[in-house]
């Protein structure tokens, strides 16, 4: 079965309106990209809400729809339904059928974090198999490892996880970094996220692995001081997460942070300053890791 791509160019206010527009049309999925991809325009986002334009200044809406359906209709009566002008101009492609597991599969590559820590989807061997090996496939939590902010915490934990820690995973996500540090030797590893779907993930995830992680969510976990916690959010929230933070964190017991841009290290460092000493440990693209001790 052959199905049918449509692209339209809007301005940013109106992408996302009519990205649902478009689905409740019959589109099976939609995509809002650059209008200005891979030219000396584009225009990078990064950061979370608030922060950043949510979208670009001209996005490209892509609609994926069965080959039966006049894509020409569905758009004009989205635009009809937002009530904005009729949308004249599109470009539709014929997409073949293919096997789409595979294709996705295909995009996901054994990631090496360190000559010793490697992250190996289900569908891979391992390319060093006597390394540490973190048997994850993408899914429905963040967390994959091919991130900036991810592999900016595997690499401290990889360096400085020794054997025997109790170690914290605040907004665990898939539960990677939970899972590495417990492959790297952590004796005691909990993991939190305040969605539900990211625990039970993160649970698999942790079985799959071979490896005993007590993942949980927030109201339901262990208050046991941890030598290490580790928190790859985004910047927002790790500053009104701060004191809990740091509540949950042993007197000497060391903090990593992640999820952070290079313009938001200084604030972030300052928020913590009253209670540990974060300083830049890493930095990835835009991003950076920062670690400290939490004061005595």
């Amino acid at each position: 079965m052959n199905w049918l791509s449509v692209a339209v160019q809007t301005p940013a206010e109106t992408a996302e309106p009519l990205s649902d527009a478009l689905l409740a049309e019959g589109a099976l999925s939609v995509t809002v990209t650059d209008a200005a991809d891979g030219s000396v325009r584009e225009q990078p986002i990064f950061g979370e809400p608030g922060d950043f334009a949510a979208y670009w200044n001209e996005c490209v809406v892509t609609a994926l729809f069965a080959a039966d359906i006049d894509v020409s209709a569905a758009i004009q009566n989205a635009c009809a339904t937002l009530k904005i002008p009729a949308i004249t101009s599109h470009l539709t492609t014929i997409v073949d059928e293919q096997d789409w597991v595979r294709l996705s599969q295909s995009q996901f590559d054994p990631i090496e974090v360190s000559p010793r820590l490697w992250i190996v989807p289900t569908w891979h061997l391992a390319p060093n198999p006597n390394a540490i090996n973190l048997v994850l496939d993408p899914g429905r939590a963040f967390g994959t490892g091919s991130h900036p902010t991810t592999l900016l915490c595997l690499r401290w934990l990889e360096r400085e996880i020794k054997g025997g820690e109790i170690m914290l995973d605040y907004g665990c996500g898939s539960g990677i970094l939970a899972i590495a540090a417990a492959k790297l030797g952590a004796q005691t590893v909990i993991g939190t996220d305040i969605d539900p779907v990211a625990v039970k993930v993160a649970r698999a995830n942790a079985h799959d692995n071979n490896v005993i992680v007590n993942f949980q969510l927030p109201d339901r976990m262990p208050s046991v001081p941890a030598d290490v916690t580790v928190a790859n959010i985004l910047a927002n929230p790790l500053q009104m997460l701060a004191e809990i933070i740091i509540g949950n964190t042993r007197a000497g017991g060391r903090i990593v942070l992640s999820g952070i841009l290079k313009n938001q290290a200084l604030g972030m460092i300052n928020c913590y300053s009253h209670a540990c000493d974060l300083k830049i440990d890493g930095e990835d693209s835009d991003w950076v890791c920062l670690a400290g001790k939490k004061n005595l």
